[in-house]
C-alpha cells in the first residue's frame, strides 16, 4: 500500500492561543447571514481534491465523508462499519472473498438522479481504472470483479480473502459517484462534486467551500445544522486565531499546536470568551523507525538499548503538552488487537542498566554514535524538539553520542529510499480503524517504512490469516503475536498515540461525535444552540 498523504501532516506554528484570546470574542453570523443554524469551520488542511478517485488526504476525505455516500459507514464512536447507502452487506457463507450488498430503496444523488448498483460498480471500477497516484486505489486492490444482478444488488468478488473490505469501503475510498456526471477514465477537474451524502457541495474555491443540506439524502445521518462553510487558512495560524477570536468562524479544526491547546484547556480567559476545547480520541500514531541493514542500528543490541532508554512520558508531557499518550504497541488503544508488547519487554521508564547490558551482549563497549533524522516540514516543528529530547535521553545514559539532523520532506523520502538513514520518524493516520491498517502497510510486501525489515511469519502466515477472519474480534490473538514478534526484533519503536482537538465557541455542540478513531468528521453532528 502506498503511503501518500495519509502520513501525519505538519501542525501550525505556535501562537494560536495568544491571538485567539486577544480577539474581541463576539460571535458573528455563521455560514449564511441571518441563518443562525449554519456553521463556519476554519481548518489548516487544504482540500486537495473534490473527486474521490483523486483524493487521499485528510481534507479531501472530510469532503467525501459529507458529500458522498459509501455502502458502509462508521457510526459515531464506533470502529465497526454499518450499512449506509446499503440496506445490508454480508460476506457469503464460508469465507471472505464474496461480499454482497443490497441498496436502500429510493436512493438519489443531489442532482435528482437515481443511485443504483450501476453507479456503485462504476465508482469502484473508475478508481481502479484511473489509478491516480494521489487516489485511494490501493485500498481497493483486492477487488477482482463486480457484478450487478439487479438495480439494488452489488456483488464484489475478491482476489483473496479480505475481511477488512467492509472497513475499506466505509472510508472515503468507497465514495459513490453518479455515472452520468463523471468520466470513467478521467478525473473531474471543475471543482464540483455530485454525491448522495447528507450535504451538497455548493461552492469550492481557494479559500473556502460551501455546503448545504441534501434534501434527497436517504441514510443514517440526521443533520443538526442547515449548512457549513469551510474556510481554509493555508497554515496561517494568526489568521485562524483572529477569525475564531472575532467570531468569524465557529470552530477551529486540525493543526492546532500542542502548546496552544494546553494553554486554552481550562483557561479562565478562554472561559470568559466562551471558548471551549473539545478533546476526542484518535488513532494517529508516531513511530521511531530503524533501518535494520544500517551498520549501527542494524545491530539488535543497539535497538534494544534505545528501547530501554526512551522516556515516552517525558516526550508527551514536555514536547506535546499531554496532547498525546505514550504508545507501547503497533496497534493503538481503542482498536481491536491492541496490546502492550513493547512495555512488557522494555518497560515504561528508562532502564539504563538493561540498556547497557543489551549493548554488552552485542559486544559493544564504546559509546554508540548515532544520528536521528527528522523532517519538520512534514511532521511539524515539534518533531525536531522531540528528537532532541530523545537524543538527550540517550546521551544522558552515557551509552550514546546521539545528534539530530533535519531535512526537507522531499530529501527525507529520497534518503530513506536510498537506505541512508539509520533512525528516523514516521507518523500514520489510518484509512480505517482496523489493526490491518496498522500492520499490513508496515510489514506487508512493499511496506511504506523503507527499513528493509522482513519477517515471513508475518507476511506469509499472520497477515493472510487475519485478512480471512470476518469476525474481527477473532484476530486479537494473531495481532498480539505479530506485535510480540515486532517488539522482539525492533524494526520500529512506537512512541505516541495522538488525540484530536477542536476549539469552538461555547454555542457549538456535538463536536465530541466528530472526533473519534474512525477519523470521520461528521458535519451533521454539529449544531449551534
Amino acid at each position: 500500500m502506498k503511503a501518500r498523504n495519509k502520513w501525519l501532516t505538519a501542525p501550525l506554528a505556535a501562537g494560536l492561543a495568544a491571538g485567539l484570546l486577544s480577539g474581541c470574542g463576539t460571535q458573528k453570523d455563521g455560514a449564511d447571514a441571518g441563518d443562525t443554524n449554519s456553521l463556519v469551520i476554519g481548518m489548516s488542511d487544504e482540500i486537495l481534491a473534490t473527486d474521490p478517485a483523486a483524493g487521499y488526504d485528510p481534507g479531501s476525505w472530510l469532503l467525501f465523508n459529507n458529500v458522498f455516500q459509501s455502502l458502509m459507514s462508521f457510526p459515531k464512536g464506533s470502529s465497526t462499519p454499518e450499512p449506509e447507502a446499503a440496506e445490508s452487506c454480508t460476506f457469503d457463507k464460508g469465507g471472505s472473498t464474496v461480499y454482497r450488498c443490497t441498496l436502500r430503496d429510493g436512493l438519489k444523488f443531489s442532482n435528482g438522479n437515481s443511485l443504483t448498483s450501476e453507479d456503485v460498480k462504476f465508482s469502484f471500477e473508475r478508481v481502479q481504472k484511473i489509478a491516480s497516484d494521489a487516489g485511494p486505489m490501493p485500498l481497493l486492490s483486492t477487488i477482482d470483479k463486480i457484478k450487478t444482478p439487479d438495480e439494488k444488488t452489488v456483488v464484489f468478488e475478491l482476489k483473496v480473502p479480505d475481511a477488512t473490505f467492509p472497513s475499506k469501503i466505509a472510508s472515503g475510498a468507497g465514495s459513490i459517484v453518479d455515472h452520468r456526471e463523471y468520466q470513467a477514465d478521467a478525473l473531474r477537474t471543475d471543482g464540483k462534486a455530485v454525491g448522495s451524502g447528507p450535504y451538497k457541495l455548493d461552492s469550492y474555491g481557494k479559500d473556502e467551500a460551501g455546503f448545504s443540506i441534501n434534501s434527497d439524502y436517504k441514510g443514517t445521518a440526521k443533520a443538526q445544522n442547515s449548512g457549513v462553510t469551510l474556510k481554509f487558512f493555508h497554515s496561517d495560524q494568526k489568521a485562524l486565531a483572529s477569525a475564531l477570536g472575532e467570531g468569524q468562524v465557529d470552530v477551529a479544526y486540525r493543526g492546532l499546536p500542542a502548546d496552544d491547546i494546553a494553554e486554552l484547556h481550562g483557561s479562565a480567559s478562554a472561559d470568559d470568551q466562551g471558548i471551549e476545547v473539545v478533546e476526542g480520541t484518535s488513532a494517529e500514531v508516531q513511530h521511531l523507525v530503524f533501518n535494520v541493514k544500517h551498520p549501527v542500528v542494524g545491530k539488535l543490541g543497539v535497538r534494544k538499548a534505545i528501547a530501554h532508554l526512551i522516556d515516552r512520558d517525558a516526550l508527551v508531557r514536555d514536547v506535546y503538552q499531554s496532547t498525546a499518550t505514550p504508545l507501547y504497541s503497533i496497534v493503538p488503544a481503542g482498536v481491536t488487537g491492541h496490546n502492550t508488547a513493547f512495555f512488557d519487554l522494555y518497560g515504561g521508564s528508562p532502564q539504563p542498566e538493561r540498556a547497557k547490558q543489551a549493548l554488552r551482549d552485542a559486544g559493544i563497549t564504546d559509546k554508540v554514535k548515532l544520528t536521528l533524522w527528522s523532517t519538520p516540514s512534514r511532521y511539524g516543528p515539534a518533531t525536531d524538539q522531540e528528537f532532541k529530547t530523545i537524543a538527550k535521553q540517550l546521551n544522558d545514559s552515557g551509552l550514546f553520542d546521539a545528534t539530530v539532523k533535519s531535512v526537507s520532506f522531499e530529501q527525507y523520502e529520497k534518503d530513506i529510499a536510498a537506505g541512508k538513514y539509520g533512525v528516523y520518524v514516521k507518523g500514520w493516520i489510518p484509512d480505517y480503524p482496523d489493526a490491518d491498517n496498522f500492520t499490513q502497510p508496515f510489514f506487508g510486501q512493499g511496506n511504506v517504512l523503507g527499513n528493509y525489515y522482513e519477517n515471513t511469519q508475518i507476511t506469509d502466515s499472520i497477515l493472510p490469516e487475519t485478512a480471512g477472519l470476518a469476525d474481527r474480534s477473532a484476530t486479537e490473538r494473531l495481532y498480539g503475536k505479530l506485535q510480540d514478534l515486532v517488539a522482539a526484533e525492533l524494526p520500529i519503536l512506537p512512541l505516541w498515540q495522538g488525540k484530536q482537538y477542536a476549539v469552538a465557541h461555547g454555542t457549538v455542540t456535538g463536536l465530541e461525535w466528530t472526533l473519534d478513531a474512525s477519523t470521520v468528521f461528521r458535519f451533521w453532528e454539529i449544531k449551534k444552540v
